[in-house]
């Protein structure tokens, strides 16, 4: 099937709010691993979305170009291409923007989608993610607000954190402490600030302890339950029932009581990357260490064409990739929910 259209992905989101279920976000960096992340999502009959991180977006356009929004263009137009022989919907997104990389990224991609609008054609990337993180709430909501209405003129969904991830992802780091934990009255500023879907659809992070990356489950302590508070208690001044739409960042390494919690509250999209990403990477490990003296030209030797072809090392990499895109899938409960 095609890319989501605007109005997909909406149903989309709604599905997974209304039958209780989230959709894995995968972070993929090449068009290897989002070849492999739209065959997990085939193969677990799930929709999903896959996203370019920051690093990606600079990587994709090539060492000597370095521009991120023409390397995350690029990628869309291939996914927008080899998507339609999947009988899955798939939606694009970008992911963690902080405040410095707006100009050269976010804000030239959603131009870009506002321009295609006026030709009659759907934006390229049908969400964006405003990492505020790193700013005070008050500037964090008053450049979201500014994002939501280039969003609405777009027809895209905008991505925002409220509070803070732990850990590091693309040079965004945090402590792990006891910021990690966004409260009712930040909840509350952002309903004033940004409303509740009439200013134009978003996304929101959230955060409950969550940690980009791998660390010792000691140094991780989540609590879902804050997540169902803030829905209760914002829920009951705007008239709506568990009124965000959440997201659930750096979820890797976490339990599966946790993610079912967690999604329980009205989560419907989660991020992983790092699980993806080292069962990619730990099947080409294998294959390089089982083959070596193949893979390389060893004492004068030829090696083996079939062995270092990347294309013999990536196929196993790209179902290794995918198979951990199935198990998240059936871990959140999209599999097997297809729309079609």
């Amino acid at each position: 099937m095609p890319i989501a259209s605007p109005e997909q992905y909406a149903a989309m989101l709604d599905n997974a709010k209304q039958q209780g279920f989230a959709f894995p976000a995968i972070n993929v960096t090449s068009s290897q691993t989002l070849n492999a992340a739209l065959q997990g999502f085939a193969d677990a009959e799930s929709d999903g979305i896959i996203q370019v991180s920051l690093g990606t977006a600079l990587y994709l356009s090539g060492a000597r170009v370095q521009n991120r929004a023409r390397g995350s263009k690029a990628l869309a137009q291939y996914a927008h291409e080899v998507a339609q022989d999947y009988d899955v919907t798939i939606a694009l997104h970008t992911d963690h923007c902080a405040i410095e990389y707006l100009d050269d990224w976010v804000r030239p991609l959603l131009a870009d989608s506002i321009e295609r609008r006026s030709r009659g054609l759907d934006p390229l990337f049908q969400s964006h993610m405003w990492d505020g993180s790193a700013v005070p709430l008050a500037q964090n909501l008053l450049v979201a607000e500014e994002l939501l209405e280039l969003s609405a003129q777009a027809n895209t969904i905008l991505e925002i954190e409220v509070g803070v991830v732990g850990g590091e992802e693309d040079g965004i780091s945090h402590e792990i402490n006891d910021d990690l934990y966004s409260t009712v009255e930040d909840a509350r500023a952002t309903v004033q600030a940004l409303g509740i879907g009439e200013r134009g659809r978003y996304l929101t992070a959230l955060t409950f302890g969550n940690v980009h990356g791998v660390y010792s489950p000691a140094s991780v302590h989540l609590r879902p339950e804050i997540l169902g508070g803030i829905q209760s208690a914002i829920g009951a001044e705007t008239g709506q029932a568990r009124p965000f739409d959440l997201v659930f960042h750096g979820g890797s390494g976490s339990s599966a009581e946790e993610i079912a919690a967690a999604v329980t509250h009205g989560v419907v999209k989660m991020n992983i990357d790092t699980d993806t990403q080292y069962a990619f990477t730990s099947a080409i490990a294998g294959h390089m260490m089982s083959n070596w003296d193949r893979v390389l030209k060893v004492n004068g030797g030829y090696g083996d064409k079939k062995a270092y072809d990347p294309r013999t090392w990536g196929k196993p990499a790209e179902s290794a990739m995918a198979a951990r895109v199935v198990e998240a899938a059936r871990q959140l409960g999209s599999a097997g929910r297809a729309l079609r």
